[in-house]
């Protein structure tokens, strides 16, 4: 069997990725822009497509007669078309679970950054602004301890769990929100409202669905009783972005710290972002990275290259 790995260049410099067994062919781009042609073109005679960057829309999948697998590096498939991929029998596999340390340890470093207003500070030492005070030291923006706030979990599977126990070791109460307009399914879950009421910190895990799209909007920004920073590190389409940049310039929320956005890669035309080229102490940004640290990365190369093998094997087996 031939496999096609479409962006080589997704996994940091230093990751080592042997190829997987039973293939009888393996070729490797360093990455592929999101062109139909050009993705058709080098998978046409591929019967394993990897790939994580790279959209999969109808009329790709259509267009390769030979393709038995495709393998995201991704744990979601959103960039995918699964309705073609059923009718052409194409076998969709993720690679779930490989950065819950990394994304968690990753959320803690946009929340601890925002509620102590890290950036700011930081460019205020680095611009001279400190010096030119004659303070010992600056405060001119409040600094929050997380010791003994409380924070509301808006998705909690593997991530969400590994969230809620560095959250303890801080001395925070944790809350997990059932899903809107649900009744809490056990005594480990707060009704959603409730969450968005008492949480000082939310904190969003879920994935994006037809369900969740928009989840934070006007609305539900409206029934955050404590002001809270809310921190993404789901997906973009979760948050209405302008209803969040709204909500921030009215004082409504304390901060925005985010992972993904809306569209990727985002650019000035995003709200946050605009927020955050005006310097507001509590909007800090990352370029959709939470998951890449190389151990992450490492681990998410062996789900991968074990998948692939073990189907390469079965089909294999089979024929």
């Amino acid at each position: 069997m031939k496999a096609v790995l479409l962006d080589e260049k997704r996994f940091s410099e230093g990751v080592d990725l042997p190829a997987p067994e039973s293939l009888s062919e393996y070729v490797t781009f360093e990455k592929t822009p999101h062109d139909n042609a050009l993705i058709i073109e080098r998978c046409q005679d591929a019967d394993i497509v990897i790939a994580g960057s790279v959209r999969f829309e109808k009329e790709v999948i259509d267009a390769l007669p030979n393709l038995k697998l495709l393998q995201l590096s991704t744990v979601g498939s959103n960039q995918v078309d699964k309705q073609a991929c059923e009718a052409n029998n194409v076998t969709l596999l993720t690679a779930p679970d490989f950065a819950t340390e990394s994304v968690a340890e990753h959320t803690f470093m946009l929340m601890l950054n925002a509620m102590r207003a890290g950036l700011y500070y930081h460019n205020h030492v680095a611009d001279g602004t400190w010096h030119h005070s004659r303070k010992n030291a600056l405060v001119d923006e409040s600094i929050v301890d997380l010791h003994q706030l409380t924070l509301g979990l808006i998705g909690v599977g593997d991530i969400g769990r590994r969230i809620s126990h560095l959250a303890q070791a801080f001395g925070m109460t944790v809350l997990w929100a059932e899903r809107q307009g649900k009744t809490p399914r056990n005594e480990d879950y707060t009704a959603f409202e409730t969450v968005l009421a008492q949480s000082d910190v939310l904190s969003l895990q879920c994935p994006w669905t037809e369900e969740t799209e928009h989840l934070i909007n006007a609305d539900t920004l409206a029934k955050m009783s404590n002001k809270p920073l809310i921190v993404n590190v789901a997906r973009g389409k979760v948050v209405d972005s302008q209803a969040v940049a709204d909500a921030l310039k009215a004082d409504k929320i304390m901060g925005y710290a985010t992972d993904v956005y809306e569209q990727e890669p985002a650019d000035t035309s995003d709200p946050i972002v605009q927020l955050a080229n005006q310097k507001h102490p509590r909007v800090i940004l990352s370029p959709h990275h939470a998951a890449a640290s190389k151990a992450a990365q490492r681990k998410l190369w062996g789900i991968v290259r074990r998948q692939v093998s073990e189907f390469a094997e079965q089909y294999s087996a089979k024929v």
